[in-house]
């Protein structure tokens, strides 16, 4: 080989510089890269537009910098995308299907309409939100235009006179949905599906603490509305648990599987053991002089050394008062 082969070391600065170009973007960083508010961004994120990876160090998702140049490099970019996640509320959907607000309202309390999002307002009144794209494909859907031009049949104005709404359990069953897409751990699968019970219902399926422990780790929060233990908290509650029987039945049975799955895949760590393990204890086929404890090996104890011989077995009562020590010395000195 010859002697003017150069070599290029590939300093610090330069490693660090490369790695920060190939490093991933956290989730605020993608949203602006991608011209998205933060809530418009996490339903992409939710319906699959934008595709999230595990941070490697813990700690959240990341977005790949190749999937970022893939979404600013689609057609009817950021317009399209921003189109794709939409969302209204009652009055600019009922604008978009040409009906009433009140019919609007009447067909997601049914549950024929899904929102996909809810936020509240200052009164604490829930403020339901759909998709845009979901209100123009049931509008022009020609097997709707009965529910939306005719009055509604009979059998579906007796379910809304009995008070049905079902649209926060369609929000959860939707949520429930977006969370499993994004959980790849067992027990991540289970934290999710026990994000939407109580508590009580948790510990009924899920006996053993150490494994509830471990379950609330992987258990999603839910969405912030209002500090914690406000009336709007609770009722953010009230809308992100199961409230009906047959939906806590099916949620206990997929919670209960769910576990068993991820038991499965790796326990649940449980603390070490505080106690020692026992010795062994003596073999039965050995001689009673090989034993390490056995008469032959024990030293005969030294007799005990006395400071004074006692004359009786019970001593008597000090000759000299003054000498007893303490609170009972005292005593007796004071009463001779």
């Amino acid at each position: 080989m010859s002697g003017n082969t150069a070599t290029h070391e590939v300093t610090p600065t330069a490693r660090t510089a490369a790695t920060r170009v190939r490093a991933p973007f956290s989730q605020s960083r993608a949203a602006r890269e991608l011209a998205l508010k933060r809530s418009e961004f996490d339903l992409a994120v939710h319906l699959g537009h934008i595709r999230t990876r595990p941070a490697e160090a813990g700690g959240g998702r990341h977005v790949d910098r190749t999937e970022v140049e893939r979404l600013r490099g689609q057609e009817g970019f950021p317009e399209a995308l921003r189109q794709r996640v939409a969302t209204v509320g009652t009055s600019e959907g009922s604008a978009i299907m040409e009906v009433t607000a009140a019919r609007f309202t009447r067909l997601a309390r049914l549950g024929l309409l899904v929102p996909v999002t809810f936020h509240l307002n200052r009164y604490r009144a829930v403020i339901w939100r759909y998709l845009a794209d979901e209100l123009r494909e049931f509008a022009t859907d020609a097997k709707n235009a009965s529910l939306l031009n005719r009055p509604l049949p009979e059998t579906l104005r007796g379910q809304l006179d009995t008070g049905l709404d079902l649209r926060p359990r369609n929000w959860r069953g939707r949520h429930l949905g977006f969370l499993l897409r994004q959980a790849g751990d067992p027990w991540e699968r289970a934290g999710v599906v026990a994000s939407l019970l109580d508590p009580v219902q948790i510990s009924e399926i899920v006996t053993d603490p150490y494994e509830r422990s471990h379950l609330s780790r992987f258990r999603p929060p839910p969405p912030a509305h209002g500090a914690p233990g406000s009336p709007a908290a609770h009722l953010t509650e009230r809308i992100t648990t199961a409230q009906e029987p047959d939906e806590i039945d099916l949620l206990r049975a997929d919670l209960a599987r769910a576990v068993r799955e991820a038991r499965t895949h790796r326990p649940a760590p449980r603390p070490a053991s505080r106690h020692p393990a026992p010795l062994p204890g003596p073999d039965p086929h050995r001689h009673p002089d090989s034993h390490p404890h056995s008469a032959r090996h024990r030293r005969t104890p030294a007799p005990r050394r006395c400071d004074r011989p006692r004359s009786s077995e019970n001593p008597r009562p000090s000759e000299n008062p003054r000498r007893s020590r303490g609170l009972v010395g005292r005593l007796f000195r004071r009463a001779t």
